[in-house]
């Protein structure tokens, strides 16, 4: 029998899971204990204000049933607002920065559909870590520090600047507001929260761009994945809205290059690269709300178009490819597994950071800036409008071999996601490289996709100086920094592809933790 697993970028929303799986829970339940603990010890990365997706696939499914739970603009987003104002983006401090929070109905709904313990049950670990406190980890003090000039007077987060001043690593805070929000979730369910007091504070914080009416439509739908052949297994992804489809269609490209088996080979770092970018550049017209779609989701995958990509692809020479992507989120992606072979691929996110400015003043938690997402070019399919979801950075993969769960991984890292996930993917399901060695391998980024430019890399410390003048010679200029970047993860990993079950943390950020037990 399988071992269950519990993968997240913090030790107590890892706790959280592991005990309610312990308490007679499945990997949903898991999953969802674990996402709102999150919320709770983390909400520089994640938060009841923020979307949710999730892929959960058990053995004997077809494929992973899917759920796309990213909320949509209010009633009032209007493109010709912003643009009036002489700005060609959405701003951070504008309230059509925020979209509605997806994240309470995605938890709902996991939990009700497929859940085996009720919601009120799975939320006891949050609600508990709220209402006891939780001692404030390194990165969260540095966090608070750097967002203190924007939020530090916000009172939905009164709880991380106590009489005015940021907590230090070490501080024991609780989150009493936001222990109340959780009490009346878990007792009303999602009515009590979209059309009560937090779902009014969310109105008021946007000065009714967004409306109770809007509130009360259902942010959570059920999808269908759109899925690669890899290495012999299927790679499957959320569909745009989400860029999830990146990852693993640059795998399926890089196989059809033939690359050196070794990772570490410069050839196989040059074609990963390469296939990413080949396919990247065309993300930002590719990915929208997918009513509005220029391409339907099954064809971002399909063999033969991924096969003209491939052709595209020099072995010798770096090309050249337009746009421009970022590199910053706040994001946590989590992953969880149980014994009976139930695998879940979720993720959860404010977007940069803690999310847009405002906050949920009496309810404790800030909320997202997912209206970033969306472009103000007319006509495009990602032009701010209303009730429309916006381009999404999140990418969570889960990977089957026939019908069984395989492998579950995704990270945060923003518009990276997908660049991440292919490197730590081709280290360790395409070439079998021991997990912990998988995670700790030194990491790269493409920083720009600006018209007519080069492949421009930065690099983490660590590699052997032939290899960096062998991508040079190639074409690749190159940026070596000086640590490892945790904002280049925490990548999450749970190898459920054999009877023995398998998971490795991120050691780029110090509260990651994997439990196997």
């Amino acid at each position: 029998m399988k071992r269950s697993a519990v993968v997240t970028p913090h030790r107590l929303s890892a706790e959280a899971g592991r005990r309610i799986l312990q308490a007679g829970g499945n990997a949903v339940d898991a999953a969802v204990a674990a996402v709102a603990a999150q919320g709770v010890v983390a909400p520089e990365t994640s938060g009841l204000g923020g979307d949710l997706f999730a892929l959960v696939h058990q053995p004997g499914w077809n494929t992973p049933r899917t759920l796309n739970s990213s909320g949509k603009s209010g009633s009032g987003a209007a493109a010709e607002s912003i643009r009036a104002m002489g700005l060609d983006e959405v701003p951070r401090d504008h309230p059509f920065t925020v979209t509605i929070p997806g994240c309470v109905d995605g938890l709902t709904v996991l939990s009700e559909e497929l859940g085996r313990l009720p919601l009120n049950t799975t939320l006891e670990p949050a609600l508990a870590l709220a209402s006891d406190g939780f001692r404030v980890s390194h990165e969260q003090a540095m966090a608070f520090e750097r967002l203190a000039p924007m939020i530090g007077d916000n009172p939905a987060v009164t709880d991380f600047y106590p009489d005015g001043k940021t907590v230090s690593e070490s501080d024991h805070i609780t989150r009493h507001n936001l222990a109340s929000t959780l009490e009346a979730l878990s007792a009303g369910g999602r009515q009590a929260f979209y059309a009560g007091r937090a779902g009014e504070d969310i109105v008021e914080a946007v000065e009714g761009l967004i409306t109770m009416k809007d509130m009360t439509e259902i942010q959570a739908d059920w999808i269908e994945p759109i899925g690669v052949p890899v290495a012999g297994l299927t790679a499957w992804t959320v569909p745009p809205n989400s860029q999830g489809y990146l990852g693993p269609a640059a795998l399926a490209v890089l196989e059809m290059l033939d690359p050196p088996k070794d990772p570490d080979d410069p050839l196989a770092w040059h074609l990963l690269i390469e296939s990413y970018r080949a396919l990247a550049w065309e993300r930002n017209d590719l990915v929208s709300d997918a009513r509005y779609a220029q391409l339907p989701a099954e064809l971002l995958m399909a063999s033969d178009r991924l096969e003209r990509v491939a052709a595209t692809v020099s072995h010798r020479q770096a090309g050249v490819w337009p746009d421009r992507i970022g590199a910053t989120s706040g994001t946590a992606y989590l992953c969880t597994s149980d014994s009976d072979g139930m695998a879940v691929s979720i993720i959860q996110s404010n977007y940069r950071g803690i999310g847009s400015f405002f906050g949920a003043a009496r309810s404790g938690f800030m909320l997202q800036d997912r209206g970033g997402g969306f472009g103000l070019t007319p006509g495009h399919p990602n032009e701010l409008g209303p009730n429309k979801r916006p381009l999404h950075t999140l990418a969570p993969t889960l990977w089957t071999q026939g019908s069984n769960p395989a492998w579950i991984l995704g990270t945060r890292g923003g518009a990276v996601q997908p660049q991440l996930v292919a490197q730590v993917g081709t280290r360790s399901i395409l070439r079998g490289e021991d997990l912990e060695q998988a995670q700790s391998a030194p990491r790269w980024i493409v920083e720009d996709f600006g018209p007519g430019s080069r492949s421009r890399l930065a690099v983490e410390p660590g590699l052997e100086s032939t290899l960096l003048a062998d991508l040079r010679s190639r074409g690749h200029e190159i940026e070596e920094l000086s640590e490892p970047q945790p904002g280049w993860g925490p990548v999450s990993i749970i190898d459920v592809s054999t009877d023995e079950t398998r998971a490795a943390a991120d050691p780029r950020v110090d509260t990651t933790s994997a439990l196997v037990f």
